[in-house]
């Protein structure tokens, strides 16, 4: 017999219901402006505007605002087999600045997987499409799931 409380659903649904959930929690991406352009199974971009009070003294985007989009877009890629996965280190090589008025764009993709460890690569753009900034991220996935007895459909 099936367990009642568990449900499988296709693993794009699941990353849509993971994502949901995640945004319903993260106030911080969604004060900074950030909104979810797509979220797949391991991958997710999100963009974000440059606003006047996230620009340092060289008028320029500071660079943890760049971190910050990049961080939250590799949260969104890693959450999207419905196991809550948290970040266990992260490396990010600026290639150029992003002005006040740019609207950054980060696309996590994971490269990597292996029992509960992830490699994922996060690319951040502007507008243009211009390279901004290159983040390597590794993940830890832990037991919990973020919305209780759904499973991917094997």
């Amino acid at each position: 017999m099936s367990d009642p409380t568990q449900r499988s659903l296709p693993a794009q649904e699941v990353a849509a219901a993971c994502a949901r959930i995640l945004w319903e929690g993260d106030p911080a991406s969604r004060a900074l402006g950030m909104v979810i352009e797509e979220v797949r199974p391991g991958y997710a971009r999100l963009s974000m505007p440059v606003r006047a009070d996230m620009v340092n003294g060289h008028r320029n985007c500071h660079g943890g605002f760049i971190f910050t989009l990049a961080d939250s877009a590799f949260a969104f890629a890693s959450n999207t087999a419905n196991y809550v996965t948290v970040a266990a280190g992260a490396s990010i090589d600026f290639i150029a600045p992003a002005k006040l008025g740019d609207v950054l764009s980060a696309s996590a993709e994971v490269q990597a997987g292996a029992r509960r460890t992830g490699i994922y690569d996060i690319r951040v753009d502007n507008q243009a499409g211009e390279p901004i900034a290159l983040i390597r991220s590794r993940s830890r996935q832990l037991k919990e799931q973020l919305i209780t007895g759904l499973e991917v459909a094997r």
